[in-house]
C-alpha cells in the first residue's frame, strides 16, 4: 500500500487530470476562442466615412472550433449571424491545420482521461508494472499535456499566418469586404492553456512523490534504574 503522503499526492493528481479533461471539453464545445472588431471596408469607402463616422462599420465576431457569430456593419445597422465551420466554411479555411487542432484536442482529452485511471489506481495500490506506477503517470500527462500544447500552438498559427480571422468574417461576402481591426484571444483557449500547465504540475506531482524522505526516528527513552527496583 503507498504512504499516506504518496496518496495524497497521487490524488490531487487525479483531480487535476479530471480537470484538465473538463476543461478541454468545455474549450471544444463553447465558441468562444477567438474575438475580434471587423471594419467594413467597402461601406465605408463608399460614403468616405471619416473617424467619428467610422463607429457605424465596425462590428464584432466570435467564433471557435465548430461555430460562431458575427455582427455586420455596413452603415444601415447592425445584422447578426450565426455560421458554422463544417461542413461548408472548413473548405475555406486550412483544412488541415484546423482538423489538426480538433485531432490534438481529442488525443489530449483521451490521454487525461487515462491520467485521471492511473492516477486513481496509484492512489490505492502499488502497481506491479512499472508502466502503471509514477511513470506511466508521468508519461499520460506528457503526452496530454504535449497534445494541447500543439493544438494551442496550431490555433495561433491558424490566427496570425494563416488569418484566420479575415477569412471567417469574408465568408460568402460577394459585396462587402471586411478587415480585422482588432482580434483577442478568448476563455476557450485558455482554457486549453490552463489545461496543458495542469498537466506540467501533475508531472512535479509525481516528481515530489518518488522523493523518499528520511523517517523520524525517535529516541528511546532510557531506563532509569535505581536500589530499590534492583532489590524488588
Amino acid at each position: 500500500m503507498p504512504g499516506c503522503f504518496k496518496k495524497t499526492l497521487f490524488a490531487l493528481a487525479s483531480i487535476i487530470s479530471f480537470a484538465s479533461f473538463v476543461m478541454i471539453v468545455v474549450a471544444m464545445g463553447t465558441p468562444k476562442w477567438m474575438s475580434g472588431k471587423i471594419l467594413c471596408k467597402t461601406g465605408a469607402e463608399l460614403v468616405n466615412a471619416t473617424d467619428p463616422e467610422l463607429v457605424k462599420f465596425i462590428g464584432e465576431i466570435s467564433y471557435g472550433l465548430f461555430r460562431g457569430g458575427k455582427i455586420r456593419q455596413c452603415g444601415l445597422g447592425g445584422r447578426r449571424s450565426k455560421f458554422t465551420i463544417f461542413p461548408h466554411m472548413v473548405k475555406k479555411l486550412n483544412t488541415a491545420l484546423h482538423v489538426m487542432i480538433i485531432m490534438f484536442l481529442c488525443v489530449a482529452i483521451f490521454f487525461s482521461l487515462v491520467s485521471f485511471g492511473f492516477c486513481i489506481l496509484n492512489t490505492i495500490k502499488v502497481p506491479y508494472r512499472a508502466i502503471k506506477g509514477p511513470a506511466g503517470v508521468c508519461l499520460w500527462n506528457f503526452l496530454a499535456g504535449g497534445c494541447t500544447v500543439l493544438a494551442v500552438t496550431s490555433f495561433m498559427a491558424a490566427v496570425k499566418l494563416h488569418h484566420l480571422t479575415e477569412r471567417i468574417a469574408n465568408f460568402r461576402e460577394n459585396v462587402f469586404q471586411f478587415v480585422i481591426l482588432e482580434e483577442q484571444f478568448e476563455d476557450c483557449f485558455w482554457l486549453c492553456v490552463a489545461s496543458a500547465t495542469a498537466h506540467a504540475v501533475n508531472l512535479l506531482l509525481i516528481a515530489i512523490s518518488g522523493i523518499n524522505f528520511p523517517e523520524m526516528k525517535t529516541k528511546p527513552e532510557e531506563a532509569n534504574v535505581t536500589a530499590e527496583d534492583i532489590m524488588y
